[in-house]
């Protein structure tokens, strides 16, 4: 039987890092991990457009440190800085702690798996056919000088009625070689038919 395994935490303490990075007793393991879920649903929910791949979170003793990379920190900032103190409260009231928010710009989006995933999906909810939307994503992947990239969209695709799973590669991608730099992203698409799910 095949047991799956996410590819980050496969590659954890080899090419990929913790995504959250703190330490805790047994009694506020719990706590903190909750708090880090929250932290990354509050941002993805109300930043969506801001093209957010990863959270990072830090803790120290005094302060709650969150890195969020972002492909398009204009939108994440608002005008003139005025989202970041919007956004630093709700953090604080989801901690109960100090929070501070370091904001690193993605330069190549399309070398990132999740905002390709994300656009993939993005171009699904607009009812584009799925594969030339895949056609697209793995073509400007490539363009940007990706070694190579493998897509999977599964779900009811076209709208038919049984779900079924379409598979598209270019380049190499050599998935067992642990030493090799290979990005995840996952992305869910709405649609008028049900959910799909897009793996880069």
């Amino acid at each position: 039987m095949g047991q799956k395994i996410h590819p980050v935490g496969f590659r954890i303490g080899i090419t990929e890092n913790w995504r959250s990075r703190w330490y805790a007793t047994k009694k506020e393991f719990p706590i903190f991990l909750k708090q880090d879920q929250e932290i990354r649903a509050h941002i993805r929910r109300h930043y969506r457009s801001a093209g957010i791949p990863r959270v990072e979170i830090e803790r120290t003793s005094a302060a709650v440190n969150v890195f969020i990379h972002t492909a398009r920190p204009g939108v994440l900032l608002g005008r003139k800085g005025a989202n970041v103190d919007k956004l630093k409260e709700s953090l604080e009231k989801i901690t109960g702690n100090l929070c501070h928010l370091f904001v690193r710009d993605i330069k190549r989006p399309e070398m990132e798996a999740g905002l390709v995933a994300e656009e993939i999906a993005g171009a699904l909810e607009k009812r584009a056919a799925f594969r030339k939307a895949i056609k697209k994503a793995i073509q400007t992947t490539m363009q940007a000088g990706a070694l190579g990239i493998k897509v999977e969209a599964s779900g009811r695709l076209g709208g038919a009625e049984m779900s079924r799973t379409e598979k598209n590669r270019a380049g190499r991608l050599p998935l067992q070689t642990l030493g090799a730099n290979i990005d995840y992203g996952l992305a869910v698409a709405k649609t008028t038919f049900g959910v799909i799910g897009v793996h880069v």
